[in-house]
């Protein structure tokens, strides 16, 4: 491997797609993909649109949520038939086994896994109601992520750190002690989920401070303040998220058709910034992916520019 450093491009900016979550359904937008074809066909579009890096969840026929492995397997296959975007794989359950994640992470080995860094109240609240469309604790205790972040060491898969709250981003220093999770880092700050940090350019300002130096960062923003936290985090330097399991609708307000609208939007608003849109390789780069192969060392974080 080379040992040449990295120069950061302050202007590129990786856009990742969210194409299917858990939870919102067809009822509530009838783009959302189900099976692996499906899931496969709207990654193209976002691919198309600018997007470099797509993260997954897997669903059964009906759209309920699965962690089969052969399922994870099926749309890596079908998605790498169609585009060379990067995957990124959800390991997000509620449950505290996660053999099954284990599993597809050794077995399909994307390049990025997704990974809540704590234990937090995650709750829909509707105003109009006046109550709660879902009140649950999502729990992540130490010990959940490190057997996740050991399968992902084994299988060469850079984990991206999720953070919905500045505990959880200040607590990734016992696994860097340990020296189980190695620099470079990535993070995504999820912004607008009850029990997190709230959407404000302020949440933001805090985490990338309280993240190590030299850090990658994207911001998650969950419903309609998605687009105006993206445009924070270009404002800010960071990189982006979008996607049917962000946010359903348009900056305009209608609902989106597919991923590739969202894409489209979000990318357009990179080069509005002056900045520009990252292609998979220097995503790759930018991610520092090539050194979480099987067996390779870590290496100091790409250098930053003025």
């Amino acid at each position: 491997m080379s040992t040449t450093t990295f120069t950061r491009d302050p202007d590129l900016c990786v856009i990742t797609c969210a194409v299917t979550g858990v939870l919102a359904n067809r009822k509530q937008c009838t783009g959302i993909p189900y099976t692996a074809v499906e899931i496969a066909e709207e990654t193209k579009r976002a691919y198309d649109a600018g997007a470099s890096v797509v993260h997954i969840h897997a669903r059964n026929e009906d759209g309920s949520p699965t962690f089969d492995p052969k399922v994870f397997a099926s749309i890596k296959d079908e998605i790498q038939k169609r585009c060379p975007i990067l995957l990124n794989f959800s390991t997000g359950t509620i449950l505290e086994d996660v053999n099954d994640q284990c599993t597809y992470i050794k077995e399909s080995r994307p390049a990025i896994a997704a990974l809540n860094m704590g234990t937090m109240n995650y709750s829909k609240y509707s105003a109009s109601r006046k109550q709660f469309v879902f009140d649950m604790v999502f729990p992540n205790t130490y010990a959940k992520i490190i057997k996740l972040l050991e399968a992902m060491n084994e299988a060469g898969v850079k984990p991206e750190l999720e953070c919905f709250d500045t505990g959880h981003t200040h607590g990734i220093w016992p696994l860097l002690d340990m020296g189980i999770l190695k620099k470079p880092l990535q993070f995504s700050f999820i912004v607008n989920v009850l029990g997190g940090i709230p959407p404000l350019v302020e949440s933001l300002q805090l985490q990338t401070k309280i993240m190590p130096a030299g850090s990658e960062w994207e911001v998650i923003g969950i419903s309609k303040c998605g687009w105006r936290m993206i445009g924070a985090a270009l404002a800010l330097g960071g990189n982006i998220r979008a996607g049917l399991e962000d946010n359903l609708y348009l900056p305009t307000g209608e609902m989106a058709q597919s991923n590739g609208q969202l894409i489209e939007v979000a990318a357009r608003m990179v080069r509005d910034c002056g900045r520009k849109v990252a292609t998979v390789d220097q995503a790759r780069q930018i991610l520092g992916l090539d050194q979480f192969k099987p067996g390779a060392k870590a290496a100091a974080a790409p250098v930053a520019t003025a």
